[in-house]
This record gives C-alpha cells, structure tokens and sequence, in this order.
C-alpha cells in the first residue's frame, strides 16, 4: 500500500512567550539559554535545578530569561516551568540548526545547541545569548572532518555569546583559528587567556580583554554599527574558586580520549561520552565546575544585555 503523507496543517514555527516577546519589543534586555545543557549536559535531578537557577541569575541582573528548545515541533523562545519540566525529563533530540526543519516539520521534541539556540534568539530579536563553551573543532578533525556546527552559526548569526571558551577535549588553536578566519571577535572577560572551560587558561590569548559589561556592551555595538555580519564571543574563565583541579583534569582527559577512540565514538556523540567520563570519574566534582561556570555566564551576560538597554 503506497504512503500516503500526513497534511500538515499551517502553524507559526517559531513561538515567543508573552514576556519575552513583550521584552524584545519594549527594547528590554533579554538573554537566551540553552536548553541541551539541560537535556543532555546535567544529570537529573540537577538538570532541573538549574534551569531554575539559571533563569533566576539572569531575572537578578534586570534581564528576562529566554531558554528555547523545541517541543511538540514548535521552536519556543522562552519556557514555561511546565515546558521546563518536559525538556529536563529526557528524550529529547539533540539538534542543531540542520536539524530544526526537521524537527518541526515533524512535529518532534527537541534541545537546542549552541548553534540552534543562537539562530532562533536571532529570529526573536535577542542578542544576548549565556552557555556554558562553544564546540569547535574536533581533535583529528584533519581525518575526520568533525567541526562544530556552533563554529560556522557564529560566524553568520549576529549574536553575542557569552561562554567559558571551549571544552579542552577540542584542539583550541585549531577552533580559535577557525574564528579568526571566519572574522568572529574574541573578546576576554577580566583575562588575557582564552578559557578552557574547567580549566581558567586553555594555553592560549585572547586579541582582545574588557574588564566590565559596559565596555562588553559597547564592544557588541561597535561591532553591529560597523557592519559586523558575525556573532562575537565574549568568553569569561569559571570562577577561580571553582576550576577543576589540573592534575585530576589532565588525567580525566587522558582517559576519556582513550575511552572515545576505543569504543569509536564521533560526532555530537563525543562530548556527552567525555562530559559522563568527566563527570564520573571526579567524583561530581566537573559537575560542579560546570555548574558554576554556566550560572556565571548568565549573570554576566544580564548585565551585558542591561547595559546594552543603557
């Protein structure tokens, strides 16, 4: 018997909540989050904690939180506590912007990605977009090809993101190259390193450093004024009191690129392998690293998004 397609009816894919939308429009700061932190990055119950943590570090730095995600194929910028529920239970699909066409023509539940969330904040009008690190590029990726999709949004989408750098399981020079080449600004938080995310000093420097959120805030709209067609990265080290020990983070990452290649793991599969081994094997304490870093980036990345307001 032939297939027959199911109709789909017409709906608007993207959905702003009220406060948000209301927020954009009235010129008031808004920061977007992430919601594969959520559904693939934390474990239960503390996935759940967050979220409530996360939105409630942005509300206490003047700005409206925006978490986004993908649910009953709708792409929503801003989450109820319902919606928030649902993401942080699981089964969700990883997606990236590839994958948001997908998701929603097909009506499926979703997490958004660096990349994902970058997109649809820009689509809703929010400039202001707080994780915990980017992707990049992928150790081998001269084989492998395994290049973050977060890498090539940036250097199209004209959104601000604030992160702790990137994961150190990446080949930083390599990622921070691929920015360069594709004209994406790098900018330090109160350093002249580049994070590695667990870790405060990946190695590597940032061109350039701002020492509060109003000279981040100027930096962005310096930027846009001049025509920059790219995001920006404004990248902040996890707070000094919460860094990965560097012993214990060498040894983990050892181990965990070996686990990586011995069960041929690749793809978007290799940072939640490496993230468990991590997580796993400190004993909770990269979780709480992670935790940390993430809660840090969503204040700063308020008093960014209110100073911008300013």
């Amino acid at each position: 018997m032939p297939h027959v397609p199911v109709p789909v009816s017409p709906r608007d894919p993207l959905l702003t909540s009220p406060e948000v939308g209301d927020a954009v429009a009235a010129g008031r700061p808004v920061v977007a989050l992430e919601s594969t932190l959520l559904a693939h990055g934390l474990p239960a119950p503390q996935n759940r904690a967050a979220a409530e943590d996360l939105e409630t570090a942005v509300r206490a730095h003047g700005a409206v939180p925006a978490t986004v995600a993908v649910l009953d194929g709708v792409a929503r910028v801003g989450l109820t506590a319902g919606e928030l529920d649902r993401v942080c239970a699981g089964g969700l699909a990883k997606l990236s912007v590839r994958d948001l066409g997908a998701a929603v023509g097909l009506r499926r539940d979703g997490a958004t990605t660096v990349a994902a969330t970058a997109a649809l904040a820009h689509a809703a009008g929010v400039q202001v977009f707080a994780t915990g690190g980017l992707g990049g590029v992928h150790r081998g990726a001269r084989e492998s090809w395994d290049v973050s999709a977060d890498l090539a949004a940036l250097a199209t989408t004209p959104v601000l993101v604030v992160c702790s750098g990137v994961k150190s399981i990446l080949d930083v020079p390599a990622t921070l190259e691929v920015l360069e080449t594709e004209s994406v600004p790098v900018v330090g938080y109160r350093t002249d390193a580049f994070p590695g995310f667990y870790r405060r000093d990946s190695g590597h420097p940032v061109p350039w450093r701002v020492d509060t959120p109003a000279e981040a805030a100027a930096v962005w709209q310096a930027h846009r004024a001049l025509g920059g067609r790219p995001g920006a990265v404004l990248a902040q080290p996890v707070p000094a009191d919460a860094e990965l020990d560097a012993v214990l983070h060498d040894r983990l990452l050892d181990e965990g690129l070996a686990l990586i290649s011995s069960r041929g793991v690749t793809g978007k599969d290799v940072t939640p392998v490496l993230l468990e081994h991590f997580h796993s094997g400190s004993d909770g304490a990269s979780l709480r690293t992670n935790l940390a870093l993430v809660l840090a980036n969503a204040a700063l990345a308020a008093q960014v998004a209110a100073a911008l307001g300013a």
